[in-house]
C-alpha cells in the first residue's frame, strides 16, 4: 500500500528543492553589480519577500561570508539554500545563481575572436544596483540599528573600511564592532530576535566539509606536480585562488592573471576583455572563471573552472554553518553578534559609496534615473525583475 503521507512529503521536498533553484536562478539573471549588489537583491528576495530567514541571520550569513575567502554574494545564497533545502538546496542554490553568467561567459569566449559586442547599454542596469543597494541598506539599518551605539559601531565601520583599503579592512570592522558588542550591548532587542534556525547537517558533516577543504588545498598540488595534466593544472589553480583570496572576485584578478596570463596560456588583451565582459553580466565575478576555462581548453576547461573555483567557498561556508549558528545562539555571544551585525551596515554603506556610486554615477541624469527607480522599489513596490527590464530599456534609449 502507498504511504500518503510518505508521498506528501517527497512532494513538498521537491517543491521545495523546485523553488530554491527557480529563485536563485531569477536572481542569477537580474542580480547585477557586484557583490555588494547581490547581497542588497538577496535582502529583498529572501528576507522582505519569501521571509525565509529573519533580517538578523541574513545578516550573521553575511558576517560568515566577510571572515572567509572566495566569493562572498554565492556564500551567503548556498547558506540560505542549505537551511531552506538541506546540502541539494544549497548546490541547487549554487546552480541556479551561476549558470546565467556561465553560460554567457562561455558564449562570449567562443565568439569573440570573430567579432566586438558594444555594452554602453549595461550602463542601465548599474543604475538599477544602485537604487537596489540603497533600499537593502534602508531595510537593514532599520532592523540592525536599533539604538544609537549600534549606529556609532555602524559609522565606525564605515570609516575603517573607507579609509583603509584592504582586503582585511572588512574582517578588522567586524572584529571590532563584536567586541564593542560584547562588553557594552547587555541583551539582544527581544523584538527583533532571530527566527528559529533548523540545521540540516550535524556537526560532524561540518568538520567532514572542512577537513575535506583542507585536504584538497594541500593535496591538489601535490598531485598537479606528480601528475603534469592540463585538467589537473587547472583544478589545483582554481581551487587555490577561491581558496586564498579574502575580497572578492576583484581581489582574485591579479592571482588569476599570474597563472593564466604570465605563464603564456592566454593573451593579456584576451584577458581583459573577459574580465570586461565578467562586469556586464548578472550573477558573481567568480564566473570569469568560467571564461577563461572555456578559452584554455572549450566546454570541459570551462565546467572544471568554475566548479573548482567555487568549490572551496562550498565547503567552507557549509561546514562552518553548524557551528556559526550555534554559538550565535550562545546569550553571552548575543551582543557580540549585535554589534557585528551593525558593522554589517556600515560595510554595505562603505561599499554602496565607493565602487558602486562613484563608478556608476557619472552625472545629473544618472541621478534622476536611480532617483526613479528607487520611487519604484520603494513606493510602487515593483519587482525587481521588471526593474531590471526598464533599467535595459533606460540603458538602450539613453546610453548607446
Amino acid at each position: 500500500m502507498y504511504d500518503e503521507k510518505k508521498i506528501w512529503k517527497v512532494g513538498e521536498s521537491l517543491r521545495t528543492l523546485w523553488e530554491i533553484f527557480y529563485v536563485s536562478l531569477k536572481l542569477g539573471c537580474t542580480s547585477f553589480g557586484g557583490p555588494t549588489a547581490h547581497l542588497g537583491y538577496f535582502q529583498q528576495e529572501y528576507v522582505q519577500k519569501r521571509k525565509w530567514l529573519s533580517a538578523q541571520d541574513y545578516s550573521q550569513l553575511v558576517i560568515l561570508s566577510q571572515f572567509l575567502p572566495g566569493p562572498a554574494s554565492s556564500q551567503v545564497g548556498m547558506g540560505i539554500g542549505l537551511l531552506r533545502g538541506g546540502l541539494l538546496g544549497s548546490v541547487l542554490s549554487f546552480l541556479g545563481f551561476t549558470l546565467p553568467s556561465v553560460l554567457l561567459l562561455m558564449v562570449f569566449a567562443y565568439f569573440s575572436m570573430y567579432t566586438e559586442l558594444k555594452m554602453d547599454w549595461i550602463h542601465g542596469l548599474k543604475l538599477v544596483a544602485v537604487a537596489i543597494v540603497a533600499q537593502a541598506i534602508f531595510d537593514m539599518s532599520k532592523k540592525l540599528l536599533s539604538t544609537k551605539l549600534h549606529g556609532l559601531i555602524a559609522i565606525m565601520a564605515l570609516i575603517i573600511v573607507l579609509l583603509w583599503v584592504h582586503p582585511l579592512a572588512q574582517i578588522t570592522a567586524i572584529l571590532l564592532a563584536a567586541c564593542i558588542g560584547f562588553q557594552r550591548i547587555k541583551k539582544s532587542n527581544e523584538r527583533n530576535a532571530p527566527l528559529a534556525i533548523h540545521m540540516p547537517i550535524s556537526k560532524s558533516t561540518g568538520i567532514a566539509l572542512l577537513s575535506l577543504f583542507l585536504i584538497l588545498l594541500f593535496g591538489l598540488p601535490i598531485m598537479s606536480t606528480l601528475w603534469n595534466h592540463e585538467w589537473v593544472t587547472m583544478l589545483e589553480k582554481f581551487y587555490l585562488a577561491g581558496a586564498l583570496v579574502f575580497g572578492g572576485g576583484h581581489v582574485v584578478l591579479p592571482l588569476l592573471e599570474a597563472q593564466f596570463v604570465q605563464s603564456g596560456q592566454m593573451s593579456t588583451a584576451d584577458f581583459l576583455a573577459g574580465y570586461g565582459m565578467t562586469q556586464a553580466v548578472p550573477g558573481p565575478l567568480f564566473t570569469f572563471a568560467a571564461y577563461i576555462g572555456m578559452a584554455i581548453a572549450g566546454v570541459p576547461g570551462a565546467i572544471i573552472a568554475i566548479l573548482a573555483i567555487f568549490l572551496p567557498a562550498f565547503l567552507l561556508v557549509i561546514g562552518a554553518l553548524p557551528f556559526w549558528f550555534s554559538l550565535s545562539r550562545n546569550i553571552r555571544l548575543k551582543g557580540a553578534m549585535s554589534g557585528a551585525n551593525a558593522a554589517v551596515v556600515g560595510i554595505l554603506v562603505a561599499a554602496f559609496i565607493h565602487p558602486i556610486v562613484t563608478q556608476t554615477i557619472q552625472n545629473g541624469l544618472d541621478i534622476v534615473f536611480v532617483a526613479v527607480f528607487l520611487w519604484c522599489l520603494m513606493r510602487w513596490k515593483m519587482p525587481p525583475y521588471l526593474l531590471v527590464l526598464l533599467g535595459i530599456v533606460v540603458g538602450i534609449v539613453c546610453y548607446t
